[in-house]
């Protein structure tokens, strides 16, 4: 299944799974009883000032489509173990314990993607000045109000991280992670109404950036929360998850729950096949990876 990710978030696409997997497993969508997964909120979720319809200032598709070339990418899935991720947490709390900048707890996810952040910069070999950024979706379920938790449609948000190649490499995983940490805490209601408020004013769309742009640059999407491995459609449990050929490019990390379950997790990273080949002979980083598949 693939859908426009201006239509809906991962939220919605696991949450169509688990429903399609629960209802295949029942026999038939009429079996009598109702299904565990909560129905989907199809009603359109609008800021209360928003003037409905939204009229958009373009006749046909190809007025806002862009179809830049971009260079061929590899891509490898890391999986790493429940005990390896502890491992980071730790290390990555420990690390900023007792400093000026000690804040609450750095995330498994955090710890784990401030450790590839660290890693890619090194397989670029980026200059230690040379800014670096990476891009969190933070969804806005349960962050803003009025939005249902079982909303139909795309409700995440932009959290980001800068600085300097350099810094992100020598400061330490623990420093790497507060910053992510920072990041995401710094997540505002009040801008992101501000942001929709205006936005029907002056109607404006997010892409791919273009190759160069996006060689200091890394983005994640997806959640180890969802529960991606839960979904059997009555042929058994998942071997294995992979996503589709959308927005494939390089930067472009995906993140999973492990098979394993039990914090575990995996990364479906992309990059420039030079520059993962470096990464998977990055000592550091593969120390805690407990396999990996490439593409």
């Amino acid at each position: 299944m693939s859908l426009n990710h201006g239509v809906a978030d991962g939220a919605t696409f696991w949450h169509f799974f688990s429903t399609w997997s629960e209802i295949s497993r029942s026999g038939s969508s009429d079996a009598g009883g109702e299904l565990s997964t909560p129905p989907p909120v199809l009603e359109r979720w609008f800021l209360e000032t928003s003037s409905v319809p939204i009229t958009l200032p373009f006749g046909k598709l190809e007025d806002i489509v862009r179809r830049p070339e971009y260079p061929p990418v590899q891509e490898c899935f890391f999986n790493f173990s429940a005990e390896s991720v502890r491992k980071l947490k730790a290390r990555a709390n420990a690390e900023m314990a007792g400093t000026a900048t000690a804040t609450s707890t750095i995330s498994s996810l955090q710890s784990l993607l401030a450790h590839t952040w660290r890693a890619v910069c090194r397989a670029r070999e980026l200059a230690p000045e040379r800014e670096t950024t990476y891009i969190l979706l933070v969804g806005c379920r349960g962050r803003m109000k009025g939005i249902p938790r079982d909303y139909v449609g795309n409700t995440v948000a932009f959290a980001v991280a800068r600085c300097t190649a350099g810094e992100v490499v020598e400061k330490g995983l623990g420093w790497a992670a507060w910053l992510m940490n920072r990041a995401v805490a710094s997540f505002d209601e009040a801008t992101v109404r501000d942001d929709l408020a205006s936005w029907p004013q002056d109607p404006r769309f997010l892409y791919v950036k273009p190759p160069g742009e996006a060689a200091a640059t890394i983005i994640t999407g997806s959640s180890p929360r969802f529960d991606v491995y839960g979904n059997d459609f009555g042929w058994g449990r998942p071997v294995a998850v992979r996503s589709g050929a959308g927005n494939k490019t390089d930067g472009k990390v995906t993140v999973y729950a492990g098979r394993g379950g039990a914090g575990s997790m995996a990364l479906e990273v992309c990059l420039e096949p030079e520059v993962l080949a470096r990464l998977v002979a990055d000592e550091e980083f593969m120390e805690a990876v407990s396999a990996a598949a490439t593409a």
